[in-house]
Parts: C-alpha cells; structure tokens; sequence
C-alpha cells in the first residue's frame, strides 16, 4: 500500500511517499480502506520530532480517517465488513489502509459524506472527553474556547451551544472571529486587539475553559474563571510552563486539569466513543452541527497540508484525499 512516512524531524519536506505491506488487524481490530485521512496538530509535532507515538502505535502519522473497513480481526462481527465507518486511529491514517481497534470506529451519519466524516473522530472524541465528561460542562454555563477557528474550536462551539451553554471563543483575526459568531459563539474575542480575561470578567466569568495555548494563558484563564471555575489544558501551542499564583485557586475554589487523547486506553476511548454514539451522532444526522471543512489535499500533497496547518490560516479541518468518495 501507499503511505507518508516521516523521514526524519523537521519541516513538512520531510514527509514522503513510500510503500508497506498491508497491516494485518488483530483481535477486536479492523482495517479500513482509507477514503479519507483527517490533518491534525499532533501529526504535525509527531512530524517535527516532539511527539512520539506511544508503544504499538505505527509510526505514520494520521490520527483519524474514513472509509469502508475491508478485514475483520477475532471477536469482530462479521456484519461489520463492508461497512462504512470514521474512526479514531493510534496512528498510520496516511495510508491507503490502516487498522484500529471496532470499538473506535463510528459509523457515517446519515447524509454525511465520506470527506466530512474523516474530519470527525479526533476533534469531536477530544471535546466529548475534556468539556463534557472531565470539564462537567452543564447547560447554562459559560465557556471559554481558544483557538475558535481551530478543528477543535469550531467542533467545541457547535456542541457547546446545541447543549445549551453559552459560547465565548478567541481567535487572531476579525474574519476567524466571524466565523466563530457564524456557528453560535455569543462573542468573539479577537486576541491581538482585545484582553480576553477582561472581556470574561466584565461578563460575569467562565465556568469552564478549553485551553490549546497554554504557556502565559494560563493565569490569565485562572483570572477570567468565575467562582468554582474549570480549567482544562489540552495543548501547550504558548509553551508547557507558566507562573501561577495559587492563592487564587484556593480563594476561587478552582480546578485544573488536562489530558492527552492519543495516550489513553483503548477501553476508555471506547468509552468515549460510546457516549458519541449517544449524545452527538444523533445530532450530526439530525444536521445540527457539522464539521467545519478548510481545505483538501492529495496524500501525496501531505507536506502542502502540514504546511497550511502551519500557518495558522485555516478555519476548521483540513483532509487528505486517499480514495476519496
């Protein structure tokens, strides 16, 4: 099969087209015959030398895919051939097929195409983990999303708002702004002009902020929390470290906390899955919310999409065409 494989750590060059066997699906595993492969930040900073894959994981790149799954491993329904499915992958997405445990597959919702639904499984299993299961975001609430634009920020505004809690969003730019406002963010706060921790504050404060920045954010989210607040940390793209003043996470009562998806057991992402499968996939067929599409690219083009994703001009996800359909 035709694959990117990472030749070395660096720039997107370093992304080139090579050929492997096909993988093989293990127990409670399936290969799927990719359509389409999702471009996310963490294929970026695996390409670049600062994100390794975890023990078992391929070494290809591609978090996230779509398409039909074509072999079934032991304990995998037989019914389960043919069918067309996104899921959320260890790793080997760019690749014309990969393997994944069944568990972390979803199915197509109805009327999505193949393209949209690649797009899917990354950012909406990470919002489901970290706004509504460890954020405990309630309807009513106030949220704060950074990087609004972003795959995760256009997802987090969407199912934020169909729960019915109120949606703050950052972003760099007057355009990515609107865009925020276009799919439900009640304001959007253009961080090179504006202080976002003021505008939080003059609004009564946040009860759970989505944080992708990290680095000087950091107090200045624990400033912008309300009483009882929640801070969530999911990427350091301002750098991992921060002065803080924990006198006032005592005074607010605060709570900090964070997580990797990529890292995790297969049973808790199947758990994940399963709470999509519940709460969310009946509101993309219902057309609800959708996936934000920027941009698509030829596998062979991987380099070209690293770098759109680089420049930080994108709004919502960018994909790789595989088969395409």
């Amino acid at each position: 099969m035709r694959v990117i494989e990472i030749a070395g750590p660096g720039g997107p060059e370093v992304l080139v087209t090579a050929e492997r066997a096909l993988p093989e699906p293990g127990p409670g595993a399936v290969r799927i015959r990719v359509a389409w492969a999702g471009v996310n930040r963490p294929d970026v900073a695996q390409r670049a030398g600062s994100y390794d894959p975890p023990p078992g994981a391929s070494d290809l790149p591609g978090l996230e895919a779509s398409g039909e799954i074509v072999a079934i491993g032991a304990g995998v329904p037989e019914d389960a051939l043919g069918a067309r499915v996104c899921a959320l992958l260890p790793g080997g997405g760019y690749a014309e097929e990969v393997v994944t445990p069944y568990a972390h597959c979803l199915p197509v919702p109805d009327g999505m195409s193949l393209k949209e639904a690649a797009c899917l499984p990354e950012n909406y299993f990470t919002v489901w983990e970290n706004v509504f299961r460890r954020g405990r975001l309630k309807a009513g609430e106030v949220f704060l999303v950074h990087g609004g634009s972003s795959g995760i920020g256009t997802t987090a505004i969407q199912m934020v708002r169909a729960f019915g809690a109120r949606v703050f969003a950052t972003a760099g730019s007057d355009a990515k702004c609107q865009a925020c406002l276009d799919l439900g963010a009640e304001r959007a706060i253009n961080y090179r002009t504006e202080d976002f921790a003021q505008v939080l504050k003059e609004a009564g404060g946040a009860d759970l902020i989505l944080d992708m920045v990290g680095g000087s954010y950091i107090p200045r989210d624990i400033k912008a929390l309300k009483i009882e607040g929640r801070l969530v940390l999911i990427a350091f793209l301002g750098g991992p470290k921060a002065e803080v003043n924990f006198a006032q996470l005592m005074m607010k009562r605060l709570s900090v906390t964070g997580s990797t998806l990529r890292a995790q057991s297969d049973q808790a992402k199947a758990e994940i899955a399963e709470g999509l499968r519940e709460h969310v996939w009946p509101l993309l067929s219902a057309g609800r919310i959708a996936p934000v599409m920027d941009s698509a690219f030829p596998l062979a083009e991987a380099a070209a999409a690293h770098a759109r994703m680089e420049s930080s001009e994108h709004i919502g996800k960018i994909v790789l065409e595989v088969a395409g359909g």
